[in-house]
């Protein structure tokens, strides 16, 4: 596996693979109505425009994870980390995470997730990342993360 940045090209592949990836949260708690699946192709165009795409490829070149983020105001935000159910629990997603940092070298990373997501906030937590903020909504929670 390697880790490169990702191409306009890729962004098809990319938005599938968040859909799948975020499909079982979906089904668990009845909500489809999270931001990674209802995000359309012209949305992550957009968002190709201001921030740095990565993809994590397989021997085989085939995309089987990626994430994204901007760097605003001295501070690095990481966004949409998205890998592939058939290799979740690889480290693919820290191995991303910390590649983006890299890239988006800034005097602060923040990293959000959604509070029915423990194992995502641990995951963020064991990357150094520490809690500074929980916003409650209607049917969620987000957990705000720094380093």
């Amino acid at each position: 596996m390697k880790i490169v940045k990702a191409e306009k090209e890729d962004l098809k592949q990319i938005l599938d693979i968040q859909h799948i990836a975020f499909k079982r949260e979906a089904e668990e708690f009845n909500d489809f109505s999270i931001e990674p699946l209802t995000q359309s192709l012209e949305d992550v165009q957009k968002e190709f425009e201001y921030m740095i795409f990565l993809k994590a490829v397989d021997e085989n070149g085939r995309i089987i994870g990626s994430t994204r983020g901007f760097c605003e105001g001295g501070t690095s935000y990481v966004r949409t980390t998205s890998v592939h159910p058939d290799y979740q629990g690889k480290g693919i997603g820290s191995k991303l995470i910390q590649a983006l940092e890299e890239e988006n070298t800034a005097p602060r990373y923040e990293i959000s997730a959604s509070i029915r997501c423990p194992q995502n906030i641990r995951l963020y937590e064991k990357l150094g990342f520490v809690r500074f903020k929980e916003i409650k909504t209607k049917n969620n929670g987000f957990v705000y993360l720094e380093k």
